[in-house]
């Protein structure tokens, strides 16, 4: 076939490169720069011709077996998502495309622990894409949204903890609920009791709170939320007097945090 011929036939289908026996130079960058990922049938491509497909296409890096670090970043710029396509990406990268999306870390093996928290930081739900997330990952997911909780296989047991304490919701997603587990939730954010009502009696409930309530390093949240709590107009596990619940068992830290809520609601 006349070389103007398959000229014109590259320039409607630039895929047409592929059927074409010992191409030109001239007819392999005209179909690169039609399509970048026509680089992907061209046999030993120049550097010329891996810089015009990466122009049109960033995802044609694909195709390229040893790309510079310019191109790395070329690609990555262009998209986090092109992170799939780079063969052995340095650390460097693997962090420019991070830094864009957390995401990203599905396209690492076995990131390592300052990657997995990079990922986590920028979005807490990349720790769906981590396969076995290190201890501080996983806290730092769970402290941004408790939700990151239905992520992890398995929790430990701080996570978990720090999910609870930050949003009583969370107890919703913890695997193996257990009467001890739910007892020690109790203790660090008493608002979980309305999600837990028929798993414990009164007097459990009422043994948690002498302890929660009678540590001098009992948080303040703890002790408004337990004041403020209405579950005790729907249910008889919290019929008691809050205000002579604490003078009697709280700390002195938990009685002035009490009176000082008093104060504030009259």
């Amino acid at each position: 076939m006349e070389k103007s011929k398959l000229i014109e036939m590259i320039k409607n289908n630039p895929n047409a490169i592929a059927y074409i026996n010992n191409p030109t130079d001239e007819m392999k960058l005209l179909a690169i720069k039609k399509n970048g990922l026509a680089l992907k049938y061209i046999d030993n491509p120049t550097s010329q011709m891996q810089e015009s497909a990466m122009d049109n296409n960033a995802r044609a890096i694909e195709f390229i077996n040893n790309p510079t670090e310019g191109m790395m970043i070329k690609a990555i710029n262009d998209g986090w998502i092109n992170l799939e396509y780079i063969k052995n990406p340095t650390d460097k990268i693997i962090k420019l495309a991070i830094n864009q999306a957390g995401w990203a870390i599905k396209y690492v093996n076995n990131p390592s622990e300052e990657l997995q928290l990079l990922a986590v930081r920028k979005n807490y739900d990349s720790i769906k894409f981590i396969k076995e997330p290190s201890q501080r990952a996983q806290e730092e997911a769970v402290k941004i949204s408790y939700d990151a909780l239905r992520y992890i296989n398995t929790p430990t047991h701080n996570a978990e903890f720090i999910a609870i304490k930050n949003d009583e919701r969370a107890i919703r997603l913890i695997p193996d609920l257990d009467k001890n587990k739910i007892l020690e939730f109790l203790k660090v954010n008493i608002l979980v009791i309305k999600y837990v009502m028929k798993e414990i009696s009164k007097n459990e409930l009422e043994q948690v709170l002498k302890e929660a309530l009678s540590n001098e390093d009992v948080e303040e949240k703890y002790v408004r939320d337990y004041l403020n709590s209405t579950i005790d107009k729907t249910s008889d596990i919290m019929l008691m007097d809050k205000m002579m619940f604490i003078y009697k068992y709280g700390s002195k830290k938990a009685k002035k945090i009490a009176v000082d809520e008093k104060l504030k609601l009259k």
